[in-house]
């Protein structure tokens, strides 16, 4: 955790991953992060994982460093309440619907200066999720062995719901980049995302869109090969299965170094009169003859030998892993200093929790700090943000409008 957005609040009615995680990001800098929920909990309050007591794993991780404010979202009176401590905060980040009860121009006629970014599935409206927008993008009908016949091979999705991550980073940016432009004219603006087009527009930033409209067709199954270079996986004699990449000429001459395969890719060169080094395409290009040497290597050496020799010549390389190995890794997580000690999670499960990606050297970064419970700084923020008293409050937890913790309700 570091301050660098201390004194800034932000507003974030969301639900799911994307738009949690933009307010997750801004927390982790030092922002005031209030996430409004219906009392019930939002969509994601239940989301797998659960734990034995009906805790959600990802809604803990997803929201840690914020306050939550809990109301009856579905009375008029809650919805007024949840307008106004936007309106008095002036920041939101939120996936409701454009003319929602937290409709931009709604808000802005009281509250001019209102940043909004607003999360959207597709551009025309249409919902959307990472599973769909995925399959739409075509990355699943890219991956798959070599040989599976293009016509009728099956898409694979991905495990990472990477599109709602990305749009949640882009948001956490897009809200910057809004309260730079208020500090500068004074006027507030509604930035909506949709996360289509963070697909759609990664492709082509990626330099896919023009590759497939110039080639006219779709590219080739490569398995695991990396696409334009050199990297593969490849698998040890005792079995260990481990990832090499190799897209320098550094990395090149580390990976041959380490494999000891000097001679023979030399021979290799001279045979079709190439230069490997000095070529990344001819690398890509006769892969698959230079895969099989290196596999025959790998194929007479343990992983160890192989991962010592690797590290000393500086390849790039990482064996694979389960999820489980990873998040039980040493050097990933528990010695990783990303990672902090647990903080009292609602959940009451204990175990490294991250602190922001981003790091400053020589200054600490403090500890991660935990998710609340549903509802627990109710009181605090309409004390805070809206001015209302205790018995103003009391009043409205009597009528149900507000909600408190629910530390207790599970």
């Amino acid at each position: 955790m570091y301050d660098l957005l201390s004194g800034l609040k932000i507003v974030e009615v969301s639900s799911f991953v994307a738009s949690p995680t933009a307010g997750l990001y801004c927390a982790q800098l030092g922002a005031d992060v209030v996430r409004i929920d219906h009392k019930a909990g939002g969509l994601d309050y239940d989301r797998y994982m659960l734990t034995a007591e009906g805790r959600s794993l990802s809604w803990e991780n997803l929201n840690r460093a914020k306050k939550s404010l809990a109301l009856d979202l579905n009375s008029a009176e809650g919805r007024e309440l949840a307008a106004e401590v936007v309106r008095k905060t002036g920041q939101m980040i939120t996936n409701l619907p454009v003319n929602s009860f937290l409709s931009h121009a709604e808000l802005a006629k009281q509250c001019p200066e209102l940043v909004s970014v607003r999360i959207m599935g597709w551009h025309d409206g249409r919902q959307a999720m990472d599973f769909t927008v995925n399959a739409a993008a075509g990355y699943p009908l890219m991956t798959g062995p070599v040989d599976w016949d293009p016509t009728t091979a099956p898409p694979i999705n991905q495990v990472l719901p990477a599109w709602d991550f990305i749009t949640g980073a882009y948001c956490a940016f897009a809200l910057l980049a809004g309260l730079r432009q208020r500090e500068s004219t004074g006027q507030g603006v509604e930035l909506r995302v949709p996360l289509g087009d963070v697909a759609i527009g990664t492709l082509g930033n990626h330099g896919l869109v023009a590759e497939m409209l110039y080639r006219g067709h779709d590219r080739e199954r490569l398995g695991n090969a990396i696409w334009g270079g050199f990297g593969r996986d490849f698998t040890s004699r005792d079995g260990k299965r481990f990832m090499i990449a190799a897209l320098t000429a550094k990395q090149w001459r580390a990976t041959v170094e380490a494999f000891g395969l000097q001679d023979q890719v030399a021979a290799l060169a001279a045979e079709l009169g190439i230069d490997f080094a000095a070529s990344e395409h001819n690398r890509f290009v006769n892969r698959d003859r230079l895969f099989a040497l290196f596999q025959q290597a790998a194929g007479q050496c343990d992983y160890g030998e192989l991962a010592a020799r690797l590290t000393a010549a500086g390849a790039t390389f990482e064996r694979y892993r389960t999820m489980h190995e990873a998040a039980s890794d040493p050097a990933l997580v528990t010695e990783n200093p990303l990672f902090g000690p647990s903080p009292a999670n609602p959940s009451g499960f204990s175990y490294p929790a991250a602190r922001s990606f981003a790091n400053i050297p020589g200054q600490a970064a403090g500890d991660p700090r935990p998710a609340p419970y549903l509802g627990e700084h109710s009181e605090q923020v309409l004390a805070e943000r809206l001015g209302l008293s205790s018995g103003e409050i009391a009043r409205l937890i009597d009528r149900g409008i507000v909600a408190t913790s629910d530390k207790d309700k599970k």
